[in-house]
């Protein structure tokens, strides 16, 4: 329960980081920002959408996908990994463990977009300064890949929606605190769109045949940060300190 909330706070805090230092002058700088936050989004050379930005995390991608649903929609799990989510224990959790994240789970800090025309990257600031690579150059996936947190990921643009396309993960990885399951016959499909300067919007449709008994799709929404950077975390420094307190799933209290 300490880690998780711990978590929550440290999650408070990044977003608080929005909060510009400097007085009067900064604050109006914040409102002027505010006051622009419905403006367009801003376009790169090639005239693409730029999602360039950092940007805050949707906790739904960290305590429960559920929650990322439709309303009124449930996660399609199988028999056996509705059992295996019951019967996981927190401290189980890779991620607790310092090991990557995976897809489409989010740390509860920041995470940063770099745009390239050939190349987007996916920088997040929290477990172990993980990164995610979409290769825009017309590419297709390896024949022969060897499973992988992040898998192998590629992506074009469909007019202002970056459509990004990835298979070949490992089972090693939970989708969040809640425990939820996948196996290596994983495929996820994510399309985001920046609507305007202050939002990214994004779909996630995860088609495990292995788990789940069809397709799901998360919805997902990241405001963007300013006046802040992504900081430098450390998740081994504390693994050795918190991990002998997590017993059992402490996230759901």
């Amino acid at each position: 329960m300490k880690t998780f909330l711990a978590a929550v706070v440290v999650c408070v805090s990044a977003m608080a980081q929005v909060q510009p230092e400097g007085g009067g002058q900064a604050m109006a700088s914040l409102t002027g920002f505010q006051a622009k936050s419905n403006a367009p989004a801003p376009r790169t050379a090639d005239g693409k959408t730029d999602l360039s930005g950092l940007w805050s995390p949707d906790r739904h991608f960290t305590i429960d996908i559920s929650g990322a649903l439709k309303p009124g929609e449930e996660l399609p799990l199988q028999p056996w990994a509705a059992k295996v989510t019951k019967e996981r224990l927190s401290r189980e959790d890779p991620n607790v463990q310092c090991l990557p994240m995976g897809v489409p789970r989010m740390s509860p800090y920041p995470w940063k977009i770099v745009q390239t025309p050939t190349l987007i990257v996916f920088l997040y600031e929290g477990n172990t300064h993980s990164y995610r690579q979409i290769f825009m150059d017309g590419r297709g996936h390896p024949k022969d890949m060897d499973p992988t947190w992040f898998g192998d990921t590629i992506g074009k643009w469909e007019r202002d929606t970056l459509v990004v396309d990835t298979v070949g993960f490992n089972d090693k990885f939970w989708f969040d605190d809640a425990a939820h399951p996948h196996t290596e016959q994983m495929h996820v499909t994510e399309r985001y769109r920046r609507p305007d300067l202050a939002h990214l919007d994004f779909e996630i449709t995860i088609d495990d045949p292995g788990a789940y008994t069809k397709p799901f799709t998360l919805y997902g929404h990241s405001p963007l940060l300013v006046n802040t950077e992504i900081m430098e975390y450390i998740c081994n420094e504390n693994n050795a300190r918190d991990l002998p307190h997590i017993v059992g799933k402490d996230s759901r209290k």
